[in-house]
Formats: structure tokens, sequence, C-alpha cells
């Protein structure tokens, strides 16, 4: 997946608290195990109502999303992250977000912010006409307009992210340590590395 250090620019003002993963993409999306094309069914029933940000064309290609506390309950659909993704967002800033959306999100290269009502409100406020900037090094989302507002994340997750690590690339890192091991147990366990060998 692709590093992300810092994201900048225009930002949905979403806002809404409770989206669940039905909303980010409906089932009936969930018929492919492609992760291209989602983005056209992301938000799909959002979309339709009237005056909707998704539609918007000032927002067209923001690589932030500001969403209301509790985004991506529901469902543990992996096909929510990967719609967002399409979309071209790479950052989400909301009050709290589902642990299972977190986790998908962080899997697939998404950075999750999670900041206080308040910070969310003025960052909702800003959106309708500046951009924004997060800064994953330095854990902050700052404004043109001299707004700071610091966030927690997991050190491990950051780690992933700053690096573009996935689960692969992260077994990748240890390649000399696994080769090493493979070496030890031709050496110790002759048998077993025979087996092994056979079996493949």
């Amino acid at each position: 997946m692709e590093p992300i250090s810092e994201v900048s620019g225009r930002a949905i003002p979403f806002g809404r608290k409770n989206v669940d993963t039905d909303v980010i993409i409906p089932a009936h999306w969930l018929k492919t195990i492609s992760r291209e094309g989602l983005g056209e069914g992301a938000f799909e029933t959002v979309k339709k109502e009237q005056d909707s940000v998704f539609t918007d064309p000032e927002f067209a290609g923001a690589p932030i999303l500001i969403a209301g506390d509790n985004f991506g309950c529901g469902s543990s659909r992996e096909h929510a992250a990967w719609a967002l993704l399409d979309m071209g967002i790479t950052c989400v800033i909301a009050p709290s977000f589902s642990d299972i959306f977190a986790s998908n999100a962080f899997k697939n290269g998404i950075l999750t912010v999670a900041l206080p009502q308040d910070a969310v409100d003025r960052l909702m406020e800003v959106a309708q006409t500046d951009p924004i900037d997060i800064d994953l090094q330095s854990q902050c989302v700052t404004t043109r307009f001299q707004d700071r507002f610091e966030f927690d994340i997991d050190p491990f997750r950051k780690h992933c992210l700053l690096n573009g690590l996935d689960e692969v690339g992260l077994t990748l890192e240890q390649g000399d340590t696994i080769k090493a091991h493979e070496r030890r147990m031709e050496t110790d366990l002759p048998f077993l590395a025979k087996a092994v060998g056979t079996a493949g």
C-alpha cells in the first residue's frame, strides 16, 4: 500500500452520525472481489439526496472525509474501505469509529483520525471553503486559520502507514530472519526441512 505522511486538500463535510457500512457501500455492490470501481457505488443512497455533498463538484476528488460519531458501524465488510480508497479518500476524521471499520481502513492504507466533537464541528466549518492539512508524523490536523488539533494513534499503525506496510510488507521486512530460520531448520532438523520440501 502507499505510504501516508501528509494528507492535504479539500475535505467532504459529511458529518452524519452512525453511518454504517451499508451506507458506505450498499450490499448489491459486494458481488465483486476487485477493489476497482467501488467508488461509484460509495454512498449511493446519500448521493440521491438533494444537495448531497457527494455530488457537489466542489468536493470532487477530495482526499479527506469528515464524518460523525460511530462511523463505519454495522457489518465487517472490507469493501467499505475499498470503496473509500476508490473514491480517493485516504483519511477519515470523526469523533469515533467502529473498531472493525478502523481495522479494515488501517489494513488498506486509510488513516482514521478521532477528534472531539467540537474539533470535528470546527473542521466541518472550515471544509465548506478551505483545505485541511493532516500530518501523521506530528499527529496533528491544521487549517489556514491557525486551528491545530492533535490526535492519538497506535504506534504500530503509525509505523505501518508511514512506511506503506501491509501484512505482506511486514512479513517481507523479516526476510533475513526467515531465511536464517530456514537455514537452521536444514541443519538442526533436516528431516523436517526435507518433508516440507517434498510436500511443496
